[in-house]
C-alpha cells in the first residue's frame, strides 16, 4: 500500500472523486505518468477549465498557472485570437487525410523563420518527431548509432529510453520495462558539459555515428543550462565525421525566440524537432532540417513515415495563429522583461530567507533549484534531497493558488497572458512558505 505523504495536502474532494473513478479505468487513474502526483503525493487536480494565466479544478478553485500545458501556452489559455482560428477550421471539418492550404501556410511560416530549416514535415507529437529525425539521420548516413546525454528526455521512442552505459563508450541500458536490449544497443548515453568524454567516444566510434541528439536547452530534468562553448563543440566535431546534429526543439522551439534556441544560440544543426507551441497548443509536432537530408523521406527517399493526423487543420490553424500573435505583438520582448523581473524577484526571496535555492531561467522557461550552489548543468549535480523538499512545497503553493507541474524536476513557464500581479501571487506565496520552514 502506498505510503501516504507526512504533510497536509490541498483538500479537493471533487478531484478525488474523479480520481477514484479513474483509477478503475486507466494506469494510475492518468494518462501520462507525472499527471498521477506520485513524486508528490496527494491526490491529482483535475482542471475543469483555463483563461488567460488562470486554470480552475473540479472544485472552482483558481490557480495561477506555471505550467501551461508544459510549455505550448506562450499565450496563455483560451487566446481569443487562436480559439477563433481554431473554429473557423473545424467548421469546415475536423481532419481530410489530404493536403490542404493550412499546412503549406505554417510550413511557409515556421520555415522562413528558421535558416537550417530547407525542408519539413508535421507529424503529431514531439515524439513522433524526434523518432522520424533520428531516422532521417540514420537512412541518410547508412549508420546505426544514435549519441544522446544523460538529463535530456526525447519522448517514449524505445531506442531513446535508456540510461548511461557502465563507461564512456559503452552501448545504454534500457530504462523502460518492454524495451528490448537489442533495441538500445545502438544509442550511446553521455554526459552533458563533458566535452572529454564526447570527444572520446568520437575518437573510438566516430565513424558509427549517425546523429548526436541533444535538448539545447536541456529542460526535462530540471533546467540544465549547458555552455555555449560545448554546444558549438558538438556542432564542430559532428561536422567532421559527417553525423547529424539534431535539435530536439519540442520545448525551446518558439519559446525562447523565433527561431528557437538554434537562433537564440547561433548554432545551426543539421535536424531539429519540433512540438508544443507549433501547434497552439493542439496535437502538432514537426522535424526538418537540410533539403539533402530530408529528400530521403518517403516517398523521395527509402525513409519511411507517414500518419493519418499529419498537418491535421484545427492544429495548423491554432500555430499559425499563434505564431502570427507572437509576431505581431512582439511577446518575445516582453516575456524576457517578465522572465527577468521574476528572477530578481524571487532569487531576492531566497537570499533574504537564507535558503539553499536559485532560479535557473532562459527567457520564459524557469526552474526553482532548490540546493545550494551553482545552478547545476548535468544530471548527475542535482541532489535528491531537493526533490524530497519540493513535495510539500508544491503543496503550500497549490493550497494558495499557485500551480506548477507536479515533479521537482519539472520546468515552469510564463505566457504572454502573465504579469506583475501573477509573479507577486507566486513571490508571496513563496516568501510565506519559506518563512514557515518549508522548501528549504
Amino acid at each position: 500500500m502506498e505510503s501516504k505523504p507526512s504533510f497536509p495536502t490541498h483538500e479537493v474532494p471533487a478531484s478525488k472523486a474523479l480520481y477514484e473513478r479513474a483509477v478503475k479505468l486507466m494506469p494510475a487513474g492518468v494518462n501520462s505518468p507525472v499527471r498521477a502526483f506520485r513524486a508528490v503525493g496527494g491526490t491529482p487536480v483535475y482542471i475543469a477549465r483555463g483563461k488567460g494565466a488562470h486554470i480552475w479544478d473540479a472544485d472552482g478553485n483558481r490557480y495561477v498557472d506555471f505550467c501551461g500545458s508544459w510549455g505550448p501556452l506562450i499565450l496563455g489559455h483560451a487566446h481569443p485570437r487562436v480559439l477563433a482560428a481554431v473554429h473557423a477550421a473545424a467548421e469546415r471539418g475536423l481532419t481530410y487525410g489530404a493536403p490542404h492550404e493550412g499546412e503549406v501556410a505554417l510550413a511557409e511560416k515556421v520555415i522562413s523563420l528558421h535558416p537550417h530549416l530547407e525542408r519539413m514535415r508535421f507529424v503529431s507529437s514531439g515524439t513522433e518527431a524526434v523518432m522520424s529525425a533520428v531516422r532521417v539521420a540514420r537512412g541518410a548516413t547508412g549508420r546505426p548509432l544514435v549519441v544522446k546525454f544523460d538529463g535530456c528526455y526525447h519522448g517514449h521512442v524505445d531506442h531513446l529510453l535508456v540510461n548511461a552505459g557502465s563507461g564512456l563508450a559503452t552501448f545504454g541500458t534500457p530504462s523502460s520495462a518492454g524495451v528490448p536490449e537489442d533495441f538500445a544497443k545502438n544509442t550511446v548515453v553521455v554526459d552533458l558539459d563533458d566535452r572529454a568524454g564526447f570527444d572520446a567516444l568520437v575518437e573510438k566510434r566516430g565513424r558509427e555515428i549517425a546523429a548526436v541528439l541533444i535538448e539545447p536547452i536541456p529542460a526535462n530534468n530540471g533546467l540544465l543550462l549547458q555552455r555555449q562553448e560545448f554546444l558549438e563543440h558538438l556542432r564542430k566535431r559532428t561536422t567532421e565525421i559527417g553525423a547529424c546534429l539534431i535539435f530536439d526543439e519540442v520545448i525551446s522551439g518558439f519559446r525562447v525566440a523565433m527561431g528557437g534556441a538554434a537562433q537564440r544560440l547561433r548554432i545551426r544543426p543539421d535536424l531539429a524537432t519540433y512540438g508544443k507551441i507549433i501547434g497552439g497548443g493542439l496535437p502538432v509536432g514537426a522535424y526538418g532540417g537540410r533539403k539533402d537530408l530530408m529528400d530521403h523521406v518517403a516517398p523521395l527517399g527509402r525513409v519511411y513515415q507517414a500518419g493519418t493526423l499529419s498537418g491535421n487543420p484545427l492544429g495548423m490553424a491554432a500555430g499559425l495563429e499563434t505564431i502570427r500573435v507572437l509576431e505581431e505583438e512582439n511577446v518575445h520582448q516582453k516575456l524576457e522583461s517578465l522572465g527577468a523581473q521574476l528572477e530578481e524577484r524571487l532569487c531576492d526571496i531566497f537570499r533574504r530567507r537564507s535558503a539553499n535555492a536559485s532560479v535557473v531561467r532562459m527567457g520564459s522557461i524557469f526552474w526553482m533549484s532548490l540546493q545550494a550552489g551553482e545552478a547545476p548543468r548535468t544530471a548527475g549535480c542535482i541532489e535528491s534531497a531537493a526533490a524530497a523538499r519540493f513535495a510539500p512545497l508544491y503543496h503550500f503553493l497549490l493550497r494558495r493558488g499557485i500551480y506548477f507541474g507536479p515533479s521537482a524536476f519539472e520546468v515552469a513557464f510564463l505566457s504572454s497572458a502573465h504579469g506583475e500581479p501573477e509573479i507577486e501571487a507566486l513571490a508571496t506565496a513563496l516568501n510565506d512558505a519559506l518563512g514557515a520552514g518549508i522548501g528549504r
